[in-house]
């Protein structure tokens, strides 16, 4: 894949071909892509993959999770162009194969959410469409013959009934000793014949798969987990042999193109950037600590705190925050008042004008390049890692615990509620634990889930202003 010019090819099949319209992502295509599609397309299957991870960490149910992929596809994927759609596929799985195959847990969160949309796409194909996906894969199992069905036929109806469906359906015969030679180590006796069980766990383990004399009678609406386990193998050896390639010469080739979009692909925010205020317009200071305690997320009211009680923030702290009450609409002279109060408490004034004031004036775009920066996104927060005695990140992901919880006790968050965020909280699950203290709080869902501290702020006020609005009334 070149990325350098406007043409486009197709890699669509010719029409009238009975072909899979999911690809396998075998090896990359061999095609110009322009570098503006490069990054366009990766930033939109991110929106997907980023959009199937909120809903699973949600529990959402295997037929909810159908909904949420076709419709994520249908928002992201889409293409003007209908000859194009299979090129943007096809594109950004191997940009963001690139982006996610430089250390271990990007590799392993790209697998995973891949591997889920691969599992609800051929769910969502059409019988047609299923079955040459399933010759694509060239895998030893073949449609059993009517006389082999009536052999073995009350067994399957055992097996169908056992799930609750019917045997009046297509088999596959899988031979068990190919599923040995790809995965080994474990084994479930089963009527006498010892099957390695890895490559369909689940079915085994559920009782769906009848095995006799060397082969798994697998019915076709339950051979996607044969796919699935292969897709996944498949690709996992590719992230590692793609990482070979990063490491030792792409990313050294294209350090002047091509790698700084690739590494701050992974740390993306796809949101609005809330560089100004959005729906409430200006904060005045007379009203900033009430508004700290109604509306600010957990990281900023930390630091609001910690500010309160100790007079000072270090570097990040005071760019984590200060950047959060631009967007929220903090005016730069009142702004400057705000930080000097508390600084000059520790510092003195004269020092706070000296060797502070200018960050202030720098953040809104009044100093030095006049850039006009914008307020840190959940996902910036999370990855940022601060020092002995900085107080900046994601509470939920530095905090100890016994200091989190306090933490969320005092924003309201008690009892079963703050349970569901720390279970969360111990899987990794930062913003969905902001996201249920958001609606612990508020006595409201949020189903969109918090992607930044500005948003959980923007949402808080609408909500309490609506009920304000309506006890006015």
């Amino acid at each position: 894949m070149e990325i350098v010019g406007s043409r486009r090819k197709s890699l669509l099949p010719p029409a009238g071909n009975a072909a899979p319209t999911i690809p396998l992502y075998r090896s990359a295509p061999e095609l110009e892509v322009r570098l503006e599609d490069f990054e366009l397309y990766a930033v939109h299957r991110l929106r997907v993959l980023k959009g199937i991870s909120d809903a699973l960490s949600r529990g959402k149910k295997p037929n909810e999770m159908e909904n949420v992929v076709k419709e994520l596809l249908k928002v992201h994927m889409s293409h003007p162009e209908a000859s194009q759609v299979m090129n943007k596929d096809i594109i950004s799985h191997f940009v963001l194969r690139l982006v996610y195959c430089r250390e271990e847990e990007l590799r392993k969160w790209f697998l995973s959410m891949e591997t889920t949309l691969f599992r609800y796409r051929f769910l969502l194909e059409t019988s047609e469409a299923q079955i040459a996906l399933m010759a694509e894969f060239d895998l030893p199992y073949k449609t059993i013959t009517n006389a082999e069905y009536e052999n073995v036929k009350d067994k399957l109806n055992k097996v169908a009934r056992s799930m609750n469906s019917s045997a009046d359906t297509i088999y596959y015969k899988v031979i068990t000793n190919f599923l040995s030679s790809l995965l080994s180590s474990s084994f479930i006796l089963l009527r006498k014949v010892q099957v390695p069980f890895e490559k369909v766990p689940d079915l085994v383990a559920r009782r769906e798969v009848f095995i006799m004399k060397g082969y798994a009678y697998v019915p076709r609406n339950q051979v996607l987990s044969l796919l699935v386990t292969h897709y996944r193998s498949n690709l996992s050896k590719a992230l590692v042999l793609t990482n070979r390639k990063w490491t030792s010469m792409i990313r050294e080739q294209e350090k002047d193109r091509l790698t700084p979009i690739v590494e701050a692909l992974s740390t993306s925010y796809l949101g609005p950037d809330y560089s100004q205020p959005k729906d409430f317009g200006e904060i005045s200071l007379r009203d900033i600590d009430q508004i700290a305690r109604s509306s600010f997320p957990l990281c900023m009211r930390y630091l609001f705190e910690k500010l309160k009680e100790d007079h000072h923030l270090k570097h990040g702290g005071r760019m984590q925050l200060g950047l959060f009450l631009k967007g929220v609409g903090l005016k730069l002279d009142d702004a400057l008042a705000f930080w000097k109060s508390e600084f000059s408490k520790k510092v003195g004034a004269e020092r706070f004008d000296k060797e502070y004031a200018y960050g202030i004036r720098h953040n809104y775009g009044k100093e030095g390049k006049r850039t006009d920066y914008t307020p840190y996104s959940c996902q910036k927060i999370i990855s940022s890692t601060p020092g002995v005695g900085d107080h900046h990140g994601c509470p939920y992901r530095h905090l100890r615990e016994e200091n989190l919880r306090a933490a969320l006790n005092n924003m309201g968050v008690a009892n079963r509620a703050l349970e569901d965020v720390m279970d969360k909280v111990r899987n990794k699950h930062y913003q969905l634990a902001c996201t249920l203290t958001f609606e612990a709080v508020h006595g409201a869902s949020c189903d969109q889930g918090i992607n930044h501290p500005n948003q959980y702020y923007s949402d808080s006020k609408t909500i309490l202003e609506s009920r304000n609005n309506s006890k006015g009334t």
